[in-house]
This record gives C-alpha cells, structure tokens and sequence, in this order.
C-alpha cells in the first residue's frame, strides 16, 4: 500500500487489488459500453457515497467534482455526471459488487486471525436479519406491508473478528426461515462442529434435526408452548444465575417427528429484565454459564446492524431499481470491511462510530494512512515552502 504523497481516501482503496477488481469485471462484463465510466469509477463513487455520506446522486457527483485535482489518485480522470452514475447503477450488475465483497472478506478474516473472545476451539457464528423500509411509491417491487416497503439484509456474523461472512438481500415480505433455507444455507453450509446462534425467527424443530444430524450445534431460546419431557438433571454451578440444566426430549408428535434428538434445557436468571431466559442447545459438552454467555454474544450481530444503518448510507437510496438498491446496500458492507481492517490496523481505540466520523473529515487530507490512524489528533507541521513577503503596512 502507497502512503506517502496521497490522500487518506486514496490511500483506502488500494487495499482493493486492481487486478482482482479486473478479473471480476470482465467475468460479468460490467465495462461493456462503459463509454468512459469504468466500474472502477462506479466503485469509488459508491464508495464516496457512504464514506463522506453523500445524500444524493447530486452530493456523489458533485463532492467529487470539487476534488479534481485529486481524483488521479483515485485513478479516476473525471467526476461523474449524475445521469451517468444513475445509469451504471440501474444496469450495470450488481454481482461484481457482491464478488469484490467476499475478496475482501478473505483479506480481512487474515489481518483478524486468532482474535477470539471464547476460548473454545468452535467456530461461532450468528445468523439474523434486519429490515430496510423503503417508501412503497417508489419501490413498488419492494412489497413488504399494505402501505408499506422493504427489503431485509441477511447476514451471518462470524465472530473471529465480528465479520459477516454472508450476506444476502431479498424483499421484506418472506419469513426470515423461508429465505435461510433458500439463499442462505445451500449458499453456506455451517461446518460440522460449528456453533450457531439464531434468534426466535429461526426456530424450527425440522431444522434443528438437520443440525444435529450433521454434527452443527445451534444456540436459541425456547418458546414457552414446547413440549417436552426431562431425560436427565445435571448439577448446576453454584454462586451463578443458572436455575436448571437439564437434558430433554422432545414429546409433542410432530416435533419428536422432525426433531428425535435429545437437547439440552437450561434456564438462567437475567437481572436486567428481572425475568428467567430459557436456552436451548444440542450442546453437552460446554458449561451452562457458556452456553448463556455465546448467546449474549449474539447482540453483537444487532451491533453490526446498527452500526450500519447509523453510519453508512443505507436508510435511503440513490437509486429505486432493485440492482441499484443492492450496487449501495452491497458497496456499503464493502465500505464497512474497509472500516473494520483499518479499525485492526490501528493502534489507537477507536470506535466504528468514531473512525468513520473523523474519517469524512479528513478523506482528502494528505497524510500517512498508518500515522493518521495511530495518532489522528497529532498534526504535522509543514514548514512553508517560500518565506512569506513583508508588507509595508504603516510606512510611508
């Protein structure tokens, strides 16, 4: 990476290989009659977009005009017009993006390698969506309520790192199951072994078989309606808020029909809500007060989320066509792994909120990536390059 001589925002994206960026616009032929305006120039500007916030087609193509003469170390050659822009991203495919996504991810995952929170040896992760309301009259495909429209992001959290490692967007109509078992799964088998944490929206007696049929352990809470009969009561830790810890089957015909596995029923009290939380696992090999804590961890996906929506530009669009929506909701969770790889690079405690902030300030200031992420308050003084003129004020 080149840091000296170029802005911060240049200096960001070349940790986005050109040659890979390449080879994944001639698979989808994105620059077929680009007539000027490269994918390449289609990226920065989306980039632009969420890292300075822009919050129009006008405010992209114009915040971009202003910095001619630092668009060559975008190797962009000109700004945008705004038509131009709006075309690419009605017709251009929004797959490039998604692609350049999972290169990046690889990137990411080996600057993040080895942080864990947990000191088990299980991959974790957490599966969850989140909903995008959209005005109906202008995205008429995006039906979700009778006055109503949305699209929900799909994401599973890998938390080595707290990076999604898939995602995917559908309308916001279809049940969050629904969509898991059609995009998300076949897309992403969870290895055997690996823990999975789903909220309420996932549970399912015939999915949860399947899991423990190929050796996947998942971690959610139990309704209250269940079935079941107590196999089995274990001794719970003493001086803990776990209650019970107990091994069960299911007894309800149609669940023990998908699910004729045994689990595990633990109940914890929570403090917060002065109420009594019910987990339960295919699990038997970890602690009760593990299994309760993995699934406290879950809130870091609804972190993620909300550090999304809050800091990036994707509450309102850009554009109203469906391949438009995904090109920004796909170049945001581009803009989001940049964010969290320069977050590890940097040894100074900076808070995603925070970065991204201090970032739209500075993203055409010519400084040191690495020294300004160290140290971003320390300003480094150039000495004048020409010793400035008296003037006779006051002579006569």
């Amino acid at each position: 990476m080149q840091m000296k001589g170029t802005n911060l925002f240049a200096q960001i994206i070349t940790l986005i290989e050109r040659d890979e960026f390449r080879r994944l616009v001639r698979k989808f032929g994105n620059d077929k009659h680009s007539k000027g305006f490269s994918s390449w120039d289609q990226l920065v500007s989306m980039l632009f977009c969420h890292l300075g916030k822009a919050q129009s087609l006008r405010e992209i193509c114009g915040g971009l005009a202003t910095c001619m003469g630092k668009l060559l170390h975008l190797r962009m050659q000109e700004a945008p017009k705004r038509s131009t822009l709006s075309y690419a991203n009605a017709h251009r495919d929004y797959r490039l993006f998604e692609e350049l996504y999972y290169v990046l991810l690889e990137k990411c995952k080996k600057q993040c390698h080895g942080k864990r929170k947990f000191r088990f040896r299980n991959k974790l992760f957490s599966l969850d969506a989140t909903v995008i309301e959209l005005c109906l009259s202008m995205f008429n495909w995006a039906t979700y309520r009778k006055t109503k429209g949305a699209v929900k992001l799909h994401c599973i959290l890998d938390h080595d790192g707290y990076l999604p490692t898939f995602a995917c967007i559908s309308e916001g109509k279809p049940h969050d199951l629904k969509v898991a078992k059609r995009a998300i799964f076949p897309n992403f088998p969870f290895p055997a072994g690996s823990i999975v944490v789903v909220d309420l929206g996932y549970y399912d007696f015939k999915l949860f078989g399947r899991w423990c049929a190929t050796g996947v352990n998942f971690v959610t809470r139990m309704k209250s309606n269940a079935n079941y009969e107590v196999v089995e009561r274990y001794d719970v830790p003493k001086n803990r808020k776990v209650l019970k810890d107990e091994r069960i089957r299911l007894s309800g015909f149609y669940s023990q029909q998908k699910c004729p596995y045994e689990l595990r029923r633990i109940e914890v009290w929570n403090d917060e809500r002065q109420d009594i939380d019910v987990f339960l696992t295919n699990n038997f090999d970890l602690g009760s007060t593990t299994i309760a804590a993995i699934h406290k961890d879950r809130w870091q996906i609804e972190i993620f989320f909300k550090a999304l929506k809050q800091n990036l530009k994707v509450k309102t669009f850009v554009g109203t066509s469906p391949n438009a929506l995904k090109i920004q909701l796909w170049t945001a969770l581009i803009s989001m792994l940049l964010l969290k790889y320069l977050k590890m690079l940097s040894t100074f405690k900076w808070s995603l909120s925070n970065l991204i902030a201090m970032l739209r300030f500075n993203l055409f200031t010519y400084r040191d990536l690495v020294e300004w992420l160290n140290a971003p308050f320390e300003c480094l003084i150039e000495e004048p390059l020409v010793a400035q003129l008296e003037l006779p004020f006051g002579q006569h």
